[in-house]
This record gives structure tokens, sequence and C-alpha cells, in this order.
């Protein structure tokens, strides 16, 4: 798998874990705003926001990924992103770096993490001291919760 490429990734905290996404993913990461609650929202979702006159979704990634609840604090952050011609904010504990890692780091995930489903991984780098789960945003998820978001955004 080793062609040379460097992974550039932007990592941040849920929980204990810490995770990437691909830089070119992310369009911004804002502290913590107001967030409008939308009636009848999967309960991940938790509302929208008003970027710049943008409505925007945002999912409490703890939600989505299964981890015990926890009250936002001053390192909080929302990463906006775009998926599949969607901009949506994840609600992160906190970001950590910008990092450039050798894609020959990253391995497959394994078939179980930590109680998150492994379609969600797309591998996990080995540093130093650490381990990185590389998230793949599109398979966060189903087809029919994108176009549920979708539709909030739109409303």
């Amino acid at each position: 798998m080793d062609n040379g490429r460097i992974l550039q990734l932007v990592t941040f905290k849920v929980g204990n874990e810490e995770f990437g996404v691909d830089i070119l993913k992310v369009q911004e990461i804002n502290k913590m705003m107001s967030i409008t609650r939308i009636p009848n929202a999967p309960d991940y979702v938790e509302g929208v926001i008003n970027l710049r006159g943008k409505i925007v979704p945002v999912v409490d990634l703890r939600k989505r990924l299964n981890f015990p609840k926890r009250d936002y604090d001053k390192n909080t952050r929302i990463i906006v992103v775009e998926l599949d011609g969607m901009i949506l904010g994840f609600i992160v504990d906190s970001v950590c770096e910008v990092l450039r890692i050798p894609e020959s780091i990253v391995e497959p995930p394994p078939s179980m993490i930590s109680g998150i489903d492994s379609d969600y991984i797309e591998g996990i780098g080995r540093l130093d001291n650490r381990l990185l789960i590389l998230l793949e945003l599109k398979k966060v998820f189903m087809e029919h919760e994108k176009n549920k978001i979708r539709e909030i955004g739109e409303s």
C-alpha cells in the first residue's frame, strides 16, 4: 500500500479516542455556538446553526458514535465539513491538530473497535505512542439518514 502518499488530517477527540478526517473535507472549525433545535430530528442531530447566512445541520458525533453523553465545555468544537454536496457540522470534544502522516502507517480497521461499528472507519494510523482512527465521513450516515439531514438543512 506504500505509494509514498502523505495524508493530511484534522485530528480531534471524542471521549478518549483520537480521530482523523481528511483535511480536504473540512471547511472550517468553530467554537461552540448557539444551536437551534429542530422538532422531530433524529436524536444525534442537535439542530442547526446559522453560518454566515447559511443554515447548517449539526450532528453530535458523541451521540452518533454511541459514546456516553457529556456536557459541552470550552474545548468543544464544531467541525464543518462537506459531505456528498451537503454542508454539515460535527460536534467534537476538542480539535487536536493538523497532522501529516504517511499512508504506509495506516492499517485496515479491525472488525470491531471500542464499540464503534467499523464501517465508519477507513483505517487506523499507528503513531509513536497513540492510535488514530481515520473516520470515513461518508459512511457515518446511511443514505436515508443523509436525506433526513439534508431536509433539515433545506427547511
